[in-house]
């Protein structure tokens, strides 16, 4: 059951894009439409474009689009009916109270809990003699039973079903915890833990909601971790590990470590604003989610060789999501929580508050790398260090390092920015190549996963597309083009969805480009309305002041040609009998 348009319009005015996406995103004024760094992939030229006037937004980088709603969706990764009441309750509106549950919604709850249950008995077998190993584990690593437990940490036993048959025992079906990814499907029939002698460390959302887990094997058993794969509550590039914990810090900046043990080891500690991510390589949304909470991140890696090389590329996504960066400098290739156990809390925090900003350090990783004794040296030296300064957006900042090196390699500091404009021409030159690239790509259809079928018919699919941004444009040419163009002509399966959707919701009356957006949001997946929506944005970011009714009518007589060709290359491929059928069929038809 849809919701009230009333209530659709009274969310729409009180969550204009722009004050939805400012919140995320830094936006510049440009004419009548705003731009930024784009949220939803790394980049360092802004492609993201705010276009007021409809409430929509696209990028030109990565094609992602919609309205606010949809932009709620991407970034919080919550399902429509979710991203509506986050809406709603940030603008003190009162959600319809006569909805019928949502079938997805009502799923996701019975995920959440499945995990919770799950946790709790992670954490309570962690107390039973069969959990002793893994108790005894985290106390020679120094925690205590009050860290254990605020953490929710646990132990998975050494046993094929333990966990099945409890969340059995629950009343959950082995198919609900298999969504969770708590349970493995066997080729035999039945299901098996996917945790099995493992420790426990829950990831827990910002609500407060255990959505996956991770384990760490007690010995040398590969691998050493686990993680929870993806699901429907999950998606571990747009989450941190302790998140939940550190976003009430009061300190003003987060510590960003590499595992779940040195979060631990540093809240333990008295440190309770540190993070990690999850398994992976820090991503865009993850430094975004930080942003979201502090302008400063301390990157708290690993000094050995593998965590210099994450620190290095950690600085530039966090530098993209606009946060200040510091680096720790833990000696002797020692990580947070070995620190911390051999050293105690003050010495660390020592090392916090002298951790140097990020320019300094990737200067000193660079200039280890050369021999400065000789001119070979210097000269490779100078011209990585040119490649650092040109990443710096802080003029003054620039020119401070710039009077820095200039003296200590004994060049003129003139010549030095001027290698610096240069590097920064030439990696403007390779940005923008890579961003054309990206966009013809797009535009070829080679990369569209919710169209494939682009790729294959591209001159039917721009004329389909035109179709449906006219019209959503236009709802007073719908009777037109129903008269000439019926949605079964359509070679893309996608398009033709989208076309009966729209024709449906202009047939009842939704004229309003916001509320047909909206509408639509509740029929098709984010991925789906992110292109939708950039089908509208780009129309409008063309500015067409044409002939919309010929340029209508060209596509409506492109479709139709296509449809043509392509149904005589079915005919050509068809055998005697198949042909004979068909022919069969269009005389019943009268044609």
């Amino acid at each position: 059951m849809p919701l009230p348009e009333s209530f659709m319009m009274e969310l729409k005015a009180r969550n204009d894009i722009e004050s939805v996406v400012s919140s995320y995103v830094n936006l510049k004024r440009r004419g009548r439409n705003l731009v930024g760094l784009c949220p939803f992939h790394s980049e360092k030229t802004p492609s993201f474009t705010l276009y007021p006037e409809n409430n929509s937004f696209y990028c030109f980088g990565c094609g992602a689009a919609g309205d606010a709603i949809t932009f709620i969706r991407r970034i919080e990764n919550l399902d429509y009916l979710e991203a509506v009441r986050f809406l709603a309750g940030r603008s003190g509106l009162a959600m319809p109270e006569d909805q019928a549950d949502d079938g997805q919604a009502k799923l996701k709850a019975s995920i959440l809990e499945i995990n919770r249950t799950a946790a709790r008995f992670f954490y309570h077998t962690l107390y039973t003699p069969s959990g002793a190993a893994g108790l005894q584990y985290f106390h020679s690593r120094g925690l205590s039973d009050q860290t254990i437990k605020r953490f929710g940490l646990g132990f998975a036993p050494d046993s094929w079903d333990s966990l099945a048959r409890y969340l059995r025992s629950k009343g959950y079906s082995p198919e609900e915890a298999q969504m969770a990814d708590l349970l493995i499907p066997r080729r035999s029939g039945g299901h098996y833990d996917k945790f099995r002698n493992r420790v426990i460390f829950p990831i827990i959302d910002l609500r407060g909601n255990v959505i996956g887990f991770g384990g760490r094997v007690l010995d040398d058993t590969k691998p050493k971790y686990i993680n929870t794969s993806d699901t429907m509550v999950y998606k571990k590039t747009m989450n941190l590990f302790a998140m939940n914990l550190a976003k009430n810090a009061k300190n003003g900046f987060l510590i960003l470590a590499e595992g779940y043990m040195d979060v631990i080891a540093m809240h333990q500690a008295g440190f309770g604003n540190a993070v990690a991510a999850l398994g992976t390589a820090l991503t865009p949304q993850q430094a975004r989610l930080m942003a979201r909470y502090v302008p400063e991140v301390v990157v708290a890696g690993d000094a050995d060789e593998a965590g210099v090389k994450a620190a290095a590329r950690d600085i530039g996504i966090l530098r993209d999501a606009g946060l200040k960066v510091r680096l720790l400098n833990l000696p002797d290739g020692k990580d947070p929580d070995e620190f911390i156990r051999r050293n105690g809390p003050e010495r660390f925090q020592l090392l916090v508050e002298g951790a140097e900003g990020d320019v300094a350090y990737r200067l000193q990783v660079v200039k280890n790398r050369f021999d400065l004794t000789t001119p070979e040296g210097n000269v490779g030296y100078l011209e990585e260090a040119v490649k650092v300064l040109a990443t710096i957006d802080n003029a003054l900042e620039c020119e401070i390092y710039a009077g820095r090196l200039a003296q200590e390699l004994s060049v003129s500091r003139d010549t030095l920015l001027g290698q610096v404009r240069d590097q920064r021409r030439k990696n403007s030159r390779i940005l923008k190549r890579q961003q054309f690239r990206e966009i013809q790509k797009q535009t070829a259809g080679y990369t569209d996963q919710v169209n494939p079928e682009r790729s294959k018919y591209p001159r039917a699919a721009r004329a389909e597309e035109t179709i449906i941004a006219i019209l959503m444009q236009n709802p007073d040419y719908l009777s037109r083009v129903q008269a000439k163009l019926s949605s079964d002509r359509f070679l893309t399966s996608f398009h033709r969805r989208v076309y009966e959707a729209v024709c449906r919701e202009l047939e009842a009356g939704v004229a309003d480009p916001a509320m047909l957006l909206a509408d639509l949001g509740e029929q098709f997946s984010v991925e789906e309305m992110s292109s939708i929506s950039g089908i509208a944005a780009r129309r409008a970011a063309l500015q067409n002041t044409g002939d919309s009714l010929q340029e209508l009518h060209d596509c409506i007589e492109t479709i139709l040609q296509e449809y043509e060709k392509n149904r005589v290359k079915d005919i050509s491929s068809m055998s005697p009998e198949e042909c004979a059928a068909y022919i069969a069929s269009l005389k019943k038809k009268g044609c």
